[in-house]
């Protein structure tokens, strides 16, 4: 049966507005050596409610270009069209605020180590953000925790923490060996409010019964929903020398078309290949993807060049980024309905070498993916055709990045290489499906991500 902890409720009351955590119970274990690296995210950046976006700046590549205002609201959630769920477990399509209720993500991580720790977001809040528990184990099948691996998750050695508003936080590291592509269930238990500020959200097993569920090996009356995402990022204390891939991209990246909860998407798929290699030295895979994501413009979440310090830079044991972004600038600027958000290839040229020198900066390798075909997909236009042409030209032939990914030819449809195979299409003539992700993972010469390694 799952517990409540009123006393740890009253202490964590979001009204209360308290400090991240006392002063430590016990000194918090040490890492086994001073490296943490990346090994898991999700970017959850829409706005908090009540904020909107920004009017955008031109990036100014030659005559200024008015890029127009941001799209409209996300549209209303819907069931997932392909989802993991072989025990029939009820599927929620909505995204209703929860409070008192325990959440259980299950993620994949991408590298070895002796001690995890994990980054909990409250940057998209307006309020104080209340954590009464968190649990992290072996995932097994729909949600189950395996036996014998469940651990308790504690903030500077306390059960529970507060997130202030706007800010991210890390757990203490938990002595819990993984090995590359582990699955992982992480419990968390919100005694107050967990708002849901966005149509877009995590495909998260929900408890059907209040109070703290995060120890239960199977949680109470279990539920597939679309549920906040408050876990970010998954870190390990690596067992082998490793380094990290950070993918940065819109829904393409993020695997949004990709069947739930099984991991299927590019990256996952690249991390796939890179855990097979053989060598001392390992690579592990971080996807900065986010579904609408745009290059110069707000679009379901900041624009790259606003986020690629926090989802990029900031990512421990980074060393090259894939970029392959610029297609909903491109979609939304040309429509069939005419130029709503006038957006040129020069200007995306520039975003782009902004990503380059910025990465450069840092020591980071920046990796050019070609924009895949989208005719047929509802904002297609011949002139947006035509910029993603000429930005696919200067991917290819610049020389301004550190290499060169080819992806449109990768899943074009031979008879029309403006199209999507439809082999490899989920039906909207613009997302991969699994097999479309495989493939493009497929085509991604390894040497290109380990610098000839």
């Amino acid at each position: 049966m799952p517990r409540k902890t009123p006393a740890l409720i009253g202490l964590l009351t979001l009204a209360a507005a308290a400090p991240l955590a006392a002063a430590p119970k016990a000194d918090a274990p040490a890492a086994p050596n001073s490296a943490w690296v990346g090994a898991w995210a999700y970017v959850a950046s829409p706005l908090p409610p009540g904020q909107q976006p920004p009017t955008p700046i031109p990036l100014l590549a030659g005559p200024a270009v008015p890029l127009g205002p941001a799209a409209g609201p996300p549209a209303p959630p819907s069931a997932p069209k392909k989802i993991d769920n072989p025990g029939g477990l009820p599927v929620d399509p909505g995204a209703a605020e929860l409070a008192d209720a325990t959440i259980r993500q299950i993620v994949r991580v991408s590298a070895a180590g002796g001690q995890v720790r994990l980054r909990l977001s409250n940057e998209n809040g307006v309020e104080t953000l209340a954590i009464g528990a968190a649990h992290v184990g072996l995932a097994g099948p729909d949600g189950t925790i395996l036996p014998g691996t469940d651990h308790a998750v504690t903030f500077a050695g306390l059960p529970g923490t507060n997130i202030p508003a706007g800010a991210p936080l890390l757990s203490d590291p938990v002595a819990l060996p993984v090995k590359a592509l582990d699955r992982l269930a992480v419990s968390l238990y919100a005694p107050g409010r967990l708002p849901v500020r966005s149509a877009r959200g995590l495909w998260q097993y929900v408890a059907g019964q209040p109070g703290d569920s995060t120890s239960a090996a199977t949680l109470p009356d279990p539920r597939i929903a679309r549920a906040p995402a408050i876990l970010t990022e998954v870190e390990v204390a690596p067992t082998a020398p490793t380094h990290v891939v950070v993918t940065l991209g819109d829904s393409i990246t993020e695997g949004a078309a990709s069947t739930i909860n099984v991991f299927r998407g590019w990256p996952d798929r690249l991390a796939e290949r890179l855990a097979a290699l053989p060598g001392k030295e390992k690579w592990a895979v971080v996807n900065a993807g986010i579904s609408g994501n745009r290059l110069l413009t707000y679009g379901s979440g900041p624009n790259a060049l606003a986020r690629l310090d926090r989802d990029v830079l900031s990512v421990p044991g980074v060393k090259a980024v894939i970029l392959l972004e610029g297609i909903n600038d491109i979609g939304r600027s040309f429509t069939p309905k005419g130029s709503v958000e006038l957006v040129t290839a020069d200007a995306l040229i520039a975003a782009d070498r902004q990503i380059i020198e910025r990465a450069h900066e840092h020591g980071i390798r920046v990796i050019g993916a070609t924009l895949t075909p989208y005719k047929g997909a509802t904002y297609w236009s011949e002139k947006g055709e035509a910029v993603r042409e000429a930005l696919n030209a200067w991917i290819r032939t610049s020389g301004a990045f550190d290499a060169v990914i080819d992806f449109a030819p990768t899943v074009a449809d031979k008879a029309d290489p403006l199209r999507f195979d439809p082999r490899f299409n989920d039906g909207d003539k613009l997302h991969p499906n699994d097999a479309g992700y495989q493939a493009m993972a497929d085509a991604i010469d390894l040497r290109l991500v380990t610098g000839g390694k």
